[in-house]
């Protein structure tokens, strides 16, 4: 087993245990404590127990790496582990099974180890570079059934940003694409992985939103761009079908590939 197997199987494991607990949480979500960090930004009693513990098992298995959270900070470096421990808290709340725990591993800007949990299915994915895509333990290969049906997630933004986003709709909309938004990056990100959607798209993200799934993306064979917002430090994801992106690029110019690093698109 190569050094990058021994460490995606430890990260599984970490993230086997924290999905039990977070469905322990779902379960009583009527009881847990919440709070509101922003316009339908909501933070829970599940998200912050969730990244203590992830937090904890880390050490335990990656001593002195550092770690970055979304609710409890970090910093990163040129390597580090990113936590979104209720990635889609909204749906949580609201009994959606489609929420995830993301896990990524970071080296010099570039997602190279993923894993993302879809806890009420009981399914871990979970991929680093050159490792193929695995699910609950196993090889994972991408299907695509009825490929007649274009459907590809769109992620959302915050009002400020919200006709921009809408644009990029219309404009996939008329190019035939049927536009999903379920709120949860990681999620759409692993639908696009498994062949359920064509891809994800998110003008506005974070990077613990993103490089769980940025990776299971990339293995399962999508083409994968991370970029910077113009003139921002904020991230955007393009993940998707040769057909998808062929298709977005001209709604959103943004995404061009930069040829000296395809994989992570500098924003001009």
């Amino acid at each position: 087993m190569t050094t990058t197997q021994t460490r995606l199987e430890k990260a599984v494991a970490v993230i086997e245990e924290a999905m039990e607990m977070a469905l322990g949480f779902f379960e009583a979500r009527a009881t847990i404590a919440t709070g509101s960090k922003g316009f339908q930004d909501f933070v829970t009693e599940a998200d912050t127990s969730v990244e203590r513990l992830v937090r904890a098992r880390l050490a335990e298995a990656f001593p002195g790496e550092p770690v970055v959270g979304e609710e409890m900070g970090g910093t990163g470096g040129d390597a580090y582990w990113i936590i979104d421990p209720i990635d889609g808290t909204a749906n949580f709340l609201r009994g959606s099974p489609l929420w995830g725990i993301s896990l990524g591993h970071v080296t010099h800007g570039r997602p190279d180890l993923g894993v993302v949990a879809m806890p009420v299915f009981r399914e871990i994915y979970a991929a680093a570079d050159g490792t193929g895509l695995m699910c609950n333990g196993k090889p994972f290969t991408r299907t695509v059934p009825f490929e007649d049906v274009r459907v590809m997630s769109l992620g959302d933004a915050s009002p400020n940003e919200a006709e921009e986003v809408a644009a990029l709709t219309v404009g996939l909309r008329h190019a035939g694409w049927v536009v999903q938004s379920i709120r949860s990056t990681s999620i759409g990100l692993l639908f696009a992985a498994r062949g359920t959607y064509d891809g994800h798209l998110q003008m506005y993200t974070t990077m613990w939103d993103i490089a769980g799934g940025a990776v299971i993306a990339r293995e399962a064979g999508l083409e994968v761009r991370i970029g910077t917002r113009p003139g921002t430090d904020i991230p955007w994801i393009a993940a998707g079908t040769t057909a998808l992106i062929a298709d977005t690029e001209p709604l959103w110019p943004h995404i061009a590939v930069n040829l000296e690093r395809p994989d992570i698109v500098a924003a001009e």
